[in-house]
């Protein structure tokens, strides 16, 4: 590898370890494969990476491909998916000098995570689910003895992060941070608490916030936020009652409800069945 290649390289790994840091995503843009003769400036291997900002970090080793590649991982981005290899003429294809350059894009982003107010039956099976399936956890409750790590003993379960809360909507605001890629699942034992979780979370901006209980019980505490002045678009955004409906009745079930919508909302899925296409097929 050139002194140029290698300078390059360590650039966009200083970047992604900046912007991992920082909580930001972005995409990562490899060359894979190149037409014969080589395109001028072209290497196999190169790597450039898109910030979620509309930055971007080194060069593919002309201002025009970059600038297309860049707008293209903006696209790629905000499909969701985790990887695609690509050829150029197939997003600029006004670039003909290009044509035949295949390109890998990679979503660049720190593990999702999700915070979980309440460590009674449904937190708990919550906690342990999400930690099985790679969210980073952090489950808050009052009571110091439902947080017990010989609770969640098991190896799978030594990642969650037990946090008792002092107050909840201090011990909410806390673990959520930035907001940056995180999941809310408000699961508390009662109206006040879910309120002053609600409204914690509803200020700290997460990717998802989502409340269980009944629809009555719901529609009571987003009535009262929305009475003292809480933003009416961040409230009609509370996935409340909270979760998917498969007719979960155990926790264990209710915490699969709760984390498919979880993952739905992430990915992009509809949350629908995948055999639906044949029932309506003629």
């Amino acid at each position: 590898m050139s002194d140029q290649n290698k300078g390059a390289t360590q650039l966009v790994t200083q970047a992604i370890s900046r912007m991992l840091d920082e909580g930001s995503a972005g995409v990562l843009v490899t060359f894979i494969d190149l037409p014969e003769p080589e395109p001028t400036g072209l290497r196999v291997g190169s790597r450039f990476l898109a910030i979620e900002s509309a930055a971007y970090v080194s060069s593919l080793g002309a201002p025009e491909l970059d600038e297309a590649v860049a707008r293209h991982a903006h696209d790629f981005f905000s499909a969701r998916e985790d990887a695609r290899s690509i050829k150029v003429e197939e997003f600029a294809a006004g670039l003909s000098q290009f044509h035949g350059v295949h390109l890998l894009f990679e979503r660049i982003q720190a593990e999702p995570r999700l915070v979980i107010a309440g460590a009674g039956h449904v937190g708990a099976a919550l906690a342990r689910l999400a930690a099985l399936v790679g969210y980073r956890v952090t489950l808050i409750d009052d009571r110091a003895e439902f947080l017990s790590r010989d609770l969640f003993a098991a190896p799978g379960e030594q990642g969650i992060n037990l946090a008792v809360a002092e107050d909840w909507s201090g011990a909410v605001r806390e673990a959520i941070g930035t907001g940056r890629g995180v999941s809310i699942a408000i699961v508390t034992r009662g109206h006040k608490q879910d309120e002053d979780c609600l409204r914690a979370a509803i200020a700290a901006n997460p990717f998802y916030i989502g409340m269980i209980g009944s629809k009555r019980r719901t529609r009571i505490v987003l009535d009262k936020l929305r009475a003292e002045g809480g933003d009416e678009d961040k409230l009609k955004n509370v996935r409340a009652p909270i979760g998917l409906d498969i007719g979960a009745v155990s926790p264990e079930e209710v915490a699969l409800a709760i984390l498919a919508e979880i993952v739905a909302e992430r990915r992009g899925g509809s949350g629908s069945s995948l055999s639906r296409w044949r029932k309506n097929a003629k």
